[in-house]
């Protein structure tokens, strides 16, 4: 069967399972088998859409759900997944749907909650394409703003010289009995003095463009930027409703801002402001203009119901448990009402309807109390991959130090720099760091990764406050100086004192 050059283009700007892995390589250490997974599910998208159309519909989303304790990346791998490739996302604790009893939000809000960030993004993309427009159009009314038209000119806008006399009726009666024949102004006499004014007004016009030009160039090389401009800007204030109703608004099928903007007339408010702040202001009204919402929306839309990521966290906490006697009403009730997003539904939004079939659904949890098989059945069919993230230990929390881009030891260095002070954290320094955290993860709680976080705050804690008073403008962080700091959660058995 051929394919299509559009259908070959998909797979060909698709990532290859190998590529996605080397990408999330530079931001998380280790758990192979999950990156490995999530890839493979990325890549299978691209698949789907270069199959027949029959069958596009019939090939499901490759589910997943990763198993690990916190802080071992399971949130992150999902993050940076919709990141690399641009793809609407939302992350969702699955806890918060239920309650002591369900009295939690609806699940269908998930997929609401979706497509109004994939609105917003498209929104300022179609606005960043149009910037340089927007910019010529707000220049021209801060143009207005700073040379205002002269009212001579203004009434030549909608009065034309010809309308000023009539020619029509030159052959007409003229009641010689009121008036004497030399008081009359000959048609003629007309003419010439309209030609005059007309002459003086082309004047004033080619004199009012020159100043403008000139203005505009002064504009553009910033030389008004701190003067003072009174503009005209929309008011956006919009009525205060409270309404108190469990399913969330958009069930009421009421969009009460435009409710509002029908009924109410736009109104406008003059403000003061500097010429930058004025075109800011400008630029993004302007920018609303040439944007097509309906065109925004049509593409928001299908970026959910093809490319959309959930990161439903949290999983095991709807798990029923094999201790308890009968059915878990609340978390059963929750499974049975997140069943139906996932495997494929129709959910109302202000924005249309969004179809769930080939959403991307990435579940997560520790499962230290229940396991994945105290899902409902009809939810365990609907998350095919599953994947077990490994705890992480010394080496790993080294690697997590240096090696991700943008990682802790380069951060916090980064921020001493502003200060003027160059920090050196030597190779010793971070063994210790990374001993001291895994050690602390062993006696206290497994927190994964995020311990690393708080004990790094404890060993910089003295150096961020005494930075902008230090003399040296160097500083070696070396193994006695961590031992130093963090001696008391060293010596201390309840090291959750300090640490937690």
């Amino acid at each position: 069967m051929e394919k299509s050059n559009v259908e070959t283009k998909v797979l060909a700007d698709a990532l290859t399972p190998r590529q996605i892995v080397e990408e999330l390589d530079k931001y998380i250490i280790g758990q192979f088998e999950a990156k490995r997974s999530v890839a493979i599910a990325l890549r299978n998208r691209a698949r789907r859409q270069m199959l027949a159309e029959e069958m596009q519909d019939e090939v499901s989303p490759k589910n997943i759900i990763m198993i690990g304790s916190t802080g071992v990346g399971k949130t992150e791998i999902a993050r940076r997944l919709a990141r690399l490739v641009d793809a609407p996302f939302i992350k969702v604790e699955a806890s918060k749907y239920t309650e002591i009893g369900y009295v939690g939000r609806d699940v269908e809000s998930m997929i609401r909650d979706l497509t109004e960030l994939s609105v917003s993004k498209v929104k300022a993309e179609q606005t960043s394409a149009v910037e340089e427009d927007a910019l010529e159009l707000a220049e021209e009314k801060l143009l207005d703003c700073l040379l205002p038209l002269p009212r001579s000119l203004k009434s030549q806008r909608t009065k034309e010289p010809e309308d000023d006399f009539e020619i029509e009726d030159i052959d007409g009666d003229v009641d010689t009995d009121e008036e004497d024949d030399d008081d009359i102004p000959f048609p003629f006499d007309l003419l010439e003095a309209a030609d005059e004014q007309n002459e003086t007004l082309e004047k004033q016009r080619e004199r009012h463009e020159k100043t403008r030009e000139k203005l505009r160039q002064r504009l553009k090389n910033g030389d008004f930027e701190d003067k003072p401009v009174e503009i005209n800007m929309k008011s956006r204030s919009m009525p205060f409703v409270e309404i108190f109703s469990p399913g969330g608004i958009e069930e009421m099928d009421i969009n009460f801002k435009d409710m509002f903007n029908n009924i109410l007339p736009n109104q406008t408010k003059k403000r003061r402001v500097k010429v930058s702040e004025a075109r800011q202001i400008l630029m993004q009204e302007e920018a609303e203009k040439l944007i097509d919402m309906d065109a925004v929306i049509s593409d928001a839309i299908e970026r959910v119901e093809n490319s959309g990521i959930v990161f439903l966290d949290e999983i095991d906490k709807i798990a029923g448990r094999e201790s308890r006697q009968g059915p878990d009403v609340s978390r059963e009730g929750v499974q049975r009402d997140i069943l139906p997003i996932i495997e494929g539904s129709t959910v109302a939004t202000k924005y249309g309807a969004v179809r769930t079939h080939h959403i991307l659904f990435i579940a997560a949890g520790a499962f230290h109390v229940s396991n994945p098989s105290d899902l409902i059945p009809e939810l365990q069919g609907r998350f095919p991959i599953r994947v077990e993230l490994k705890s992480l230990n010394q080496s790993d929390f080294k690697s997590i130090l240096t090696e991700p881009k943008n990682a802790l030891v380069k951060q916090y260095t980064a921020l001493l720099q502003t200060e003027g002070i160059e920090a050196t954290i030597t190779k010793e320094a971070i063994e210790e760091i990374a001993a001291l955290a895994f050690q602390v993860n062993e006696s206290v709680e497994d927190i994964g990764a995020r311990r690393l976080h708080t004990i790094m705050e404890k060993l910089f804690e003295n150096l961020f406050f005494d930075a902008p008073d230090l003399e040296d403008d160097s500083v070696t962080i070396n193994a006695d100086y961590v031992t130093g700091e963090l001696e008391a959660i060293v010596k201390d058995q309840d090291l959750s004192k300090y640490i937690l």
